[in-house]
């Protein structure tokens, strides 16, 4: 008797696509069967809003949850740094795939480096992170929202609407487009979004058939790496809404997390870093968080909140 397929969920985008396929292929090679189903979510029908302004939550992942839950897909592919941190009922990880770069990119029309831009310079991004560190660092440029796919944003560069855009790199890298970077930021003191550059595979939490299918394609090292990221970002109850940077790395048998919140004129900042046991990624995102509350991240974090909630 045949198997049916798995049903792979993922959005229409070009890199949500690419994600999916490459899944799909990385399946195939394990003799999985797989078809994708396209789902529209939220935040690809409102794209006339800052992502700080779109009502609600998970607004990239909503939609894909719903058809896994009715049943309708039997896994969702998603970018990690959009998966919320505390998962519907009913729903799990399945795998977490090796991370790629998580820097941000800068992609200029004709500087060499952040620092080569001109002051005024034209820079778009929907990322608050992103616009706060900017700010804290190049306060004389003039920071523009931008939405829209990875092409879509390049094509408004390359009509003279920004004078440089920024970028998550590891999209980029994903769609062929790592010759359009202009610079890698450093990750000090440019931290990345919370499991930026990391894939995750999300299923129902009963489906073991599933569970089993997709665990060959889980990486250990970017899972506890993601798990100390994420864990930090639901202590202090952040999302897209709030500029909380973070980043995790293995050294041995220890983790290195390092972590910031700015605030979005970039004049104030709560930064630390810390190390932990790797068997425990969660109780180092959590301690870390706390130091972070107790240098000031807790005022920050309440004025953005009021300030940019709908």
């Amino acid at each position: 008797m045949s198997v049916a397929p798995l049903r792979i969920g993922t959005r229409g985008s070009e890199l949500a696509l690419w994600q999916a396929r490459h899944v799909a292929a990385r399946l195939a090679v394990l003799g999985v069967a797989t078809e994708l189903v396209v789902v529209k979510t939220a935040g690809d029908r409102i794209t006339e809003l800052p992502l700080s302004q779109v009502p609600g939550k998970a607004f990239f992942t909503k939609e894909l949850e719903e058809a896994l839950l009715a049943g309708e897909v039997d896994l969702a592919v998603h970018s990690l740094k959009d998966v919320a941190t505390a998962l519907p009922a009913g729903l799990a990880l399945g795998a977490v795939l090796e991370r790629e770069d998580p820097r941000d990119a800068l992609v200029a029309r004709d500087a060499a480096s952040l620092a080569a831009l001109p002051a005024g310079a034209r820079v778009g991004t929907s990322s608050l992170r992103r616009r706060a560190m900017l700010a804290r660092a190049r306060p004389d440029l003039a920071l523009a929202e931008l939405r829209g796919n990875v092409p879509t944003r390049l094509a408004r560069l390359a009509e003279g609407r920004y004078d440089a855009l920024l970028l998550a790199a590891a999209g980029l890298v994903r769609l062929g487009l790592a010759a359009e970077i202009t610079e890698r930021l450093p990750l000090d003191p440019f931290l990345p979004a919370v499991a930026q550059g990391a894939m995750a595979i999300e299923l129902r939490a009963d489906d073991a058939a599933t569970r089993a299918a997709v665990a060959p394609l889980d990486h250990p090292p970017t899972r506890a790496a993601t798990a100390a990221e994420r864990a930090l970002l639901a202590r202090l109850e952040g999302g897209c809404s709030v500029p909380v940077g973070a980043h995790a790395r293995l050294a041995g048998d220890r983790l290195e997390l390092a972590a910031s919140v700015v605030s979005l004129d970039g004049r104030r900042a709560a930064m630390a870093r810390r190390a932990g046991a790797a068997g425990d990624p969660e109780a180092l995102g959590r301690a870390l968080a706390e130091e972070l509350l107790a240098r000031g991240a807790q005022e920050i974090l309440d004025e953005i909140r009021a300030g940019v909630r709908p």
